[in-house]
């Protein structure tokens, strides 16, 4: 078939698994799309949360689009304000993390696929 539809509800949500279910959810449809080359993610920060941790590629740049929700993004050590339709890019080796505000924060990330291309920083990346 060339063409794939999947309601991304319909994703295994992989926070549980890692114990993260309570800041956010983490829906990773690449495989359920079939596709090759193109990576894609739905996030949904819970309100008044932060992302359970940053993280940063060695060359994947990304690009994140805030569906609904508002909150703010920390990107190395800038710190920025989003609101829905906001879009950003991410360079490559630029540690990311987004953080909800008073109601959940949902937001979809595409990039290439980029398997072992990622770092997860585990310390307190906010302070």
């Amino acid at each position: 078939m060339d063409y794939t539809i999947k309601n991304l509800r319909e994703v295994e949500d992989q926070a549980p698994q890692f114990g993260f279910s309570e800041v956010q959810e983490a829906r990773f449809p690449r495989e359920d799309l079939t596709s090759e080359t193109i990576g894609l993610a739905f996030h949904r920060v819970r309100a008044g949360k932060r992302q359970a941790f940053a993280h940063r590629h060695d060359q994947a740049e990304e690009i994140y689009v805030v569906l609904s929700g508002s909150g703010r993004i920390k990107l190395d050590g800038d710190i920025h304000e989003v609101s829905p339709l906001d879009a950003i890019r991410v360079a490559p080796r630029v540690a990311r993390a987004f953080e909800a505000g008073p109601e959940d924060l949902t937001l979809l990330a595409f990039g290439p696929r980029h398997a072992g291309d990622g770092e997860v920083l585990r310390e307190d990346f906010w302070t």
